[in-house]
């Protein structure tokens, strides 16, 4: 009797058992589906992250390259702030994003955040400074629909909200131009100090003439052009006035001079700029400017008085001003306000086909001492932006460019790592996003 009794409880001990192991199946069962849940939800608020990001990135990229382009006119800030969302719907409307084209739904400016600052570090607002050229992109909030999230939700308190966040920062970058023409001015190495306006001696704003050298043995002097060796025979300098030729160089390499000045081509090449083609070359491969005006009579060089003449009268500058005999001259800072208008599609003039800065061009500055005008290998001091004032000009065997320096102009090729700080080709590029107004790297961007 005893043993039965002693043995009752272990034949009893697996059916007791039971439903410990429901439980724990159930727990099991209930983990699984939580990390599942976990998983999908989480897989979507990443794709949405990356989608989100995507497109505050080139909203930011489209707000700072139209800021480039209309920098200093009238609602500058505006018409970058449209760009910029005007990229952010575009990129929402493509295809795969109609979850974040329904989050923005018909109001863009409430749902993204553009700003504007003179530095990369900011601070940041809205319209900015008048010198701005750094755009921030910001969305603080962009709800996501959950799938297994709403047990969370359910917790209130905002445990388990599914959002995610983005912001970006857009501005110019110097860059070692491959759009080149092949032109080089001599420039002097004494004079680089571009805060007081002086870039390698030539004054931002002022008139220059690009001058042929008067021989083929003189020593080349500040301000002649040389033309630069990108190839052989007159056509290459044809199509590199025009802008069809890709050639780098960058600070510290030298460039080879090309001897004879190559009058006619050089002026067929740059005169494409100003919508007169001859040498066979076509609207279609080398459109003109935006903007193609000029003043009613051409500029001309006293080379007695080494001065820059208009109707007889010297020509003047004050901050880029230009004037002759007291009347106004149209100039660089009316192409600027010109071509704002054609950007934004309220100006008028605008050429047809017109393409924005093909009256700047891109020329070497270069280290000319000791050099003279035969072929020559010649170190590379900068680059220089030169807007030109009208057609290229002829003087006997001479050609002459007249035209203003300008502090900045669109570039191509690799961006630098920082912001920029000097004047020249700049390209638009992303930076890291800094917060709080100083130099607290976001981790956000």
């Amino acid at each position: 009797m005893m043993s039965a009794r002693i043995q009752q409880p272990l034949s009893a001990f697996p059916r007791q058992q039971g439903g410990a192991m429901i439980v724990l199946v159930v727990i099991a069962l209930a983990s699984m589906l939580l990390l599942g849940a976990l998983a999908l939800d989480g897989g979507h608020m990443l794709v949405n992250k990356s989608r989100l990001q995507n497109a505050v990135d080139a909203a930011a990229l489209s707000g700072a390259k139209t800021l480039s382009m209309v920098l200093g006119t009238t609602g500058a800030a505006s018409l970058a702030q449209t760009a910029a969302l005007n990229t952010l719907s575009l990129n929402a409307s493509a295809s795969g994003n109609q979850e974040l084209a329904t989050a923005i739904g018909n109001n863009v400016g409430g749902f993204a955040t553009v700003e504007l600052a003179a530095s990369v570090y900011g601070p940041f607002s809205f319209p900015g400074p008048a010198n701005a050229s750094y755009v921030r992109v910001t969305v603080g909030n962009y709800s996501l629909s959950g799938f297994f999230w709403g047990v969370f939700q359910a917790l209130g308190n905002g445990v388990g909200s599914k959002s995610v966040s983005a912001v970006a920062t857009a501005g110019p970058s110097p860059t070692s131009p491959c759009d080149l023409t092949p032109l080089m001015v001599c420039g002097d190495p004494t004079k680089n100090s571009p805060a007081t306006g002086s870039f390698w001696g030539f004054k931002f704003g002022d008139p220059q003439v690009l001058k042929t050298a008067a021989g083929n043995s003189s020593a080349i002097g500040p301000g002649n052009f040389q033309l630069l060796d990108f190839g052989s025979g007159g056509s290459t300098v044809r199509e590199g006035l025009a802008g069809g030729i890709s050639q780098c160089n960058n600070v510290g390499s030298n460039v080879q001079t090309k001897p004879g000045n190559t009058v006619g081509p050089s002026a067929q090449g740059l005169n494409t700029r100003f919508n007169q083609y001859s040498g066979g070359l076509k609207a279609a491969d080398y459109p003109p400017d935006l903007v193609t005006t000029v003043n009613a009579k051409s500029f001309t060089y006293d080379d007695t008085l080494a001065q820059i003449q208009y109707n007889n009268q010297a020509v003047t500058s004050s901050s880029g001003n230009l004037s002759a005999g007291g009347s106004a001259l149209y100039d660089y800072n009316n192409w600027v306000q010109d071509s704002a208008g054609c950007v934004s599609g309220g100006g008028g003039g605008c050429q047809n086909g017109g393409v924005f800065e093909r009256r700047i061009i891109k020329i070497v500055i270069g280290n000319c001492s000791g050099k003279n005008d035969g072929a020559s290998s010649i170190p590379v001091l900068g680059f220089g932006c030169y807007f030109v004032l009208q057609p290229e000009s002829q003087k006997g065997n001479e050609a002459q460019i007249f035209g203003q320096f300008v502090s900045a102009c669109e570039g191509d090729n690799v961006p630098g790592p920082n912001p920029a700080s000097s004047n020249g080709p700049q390209i638009i590029q992303l930076y890291k996003t800094y917060i709080d107004n100083s130099q607290t790297p976001s981790t956000d961007s």
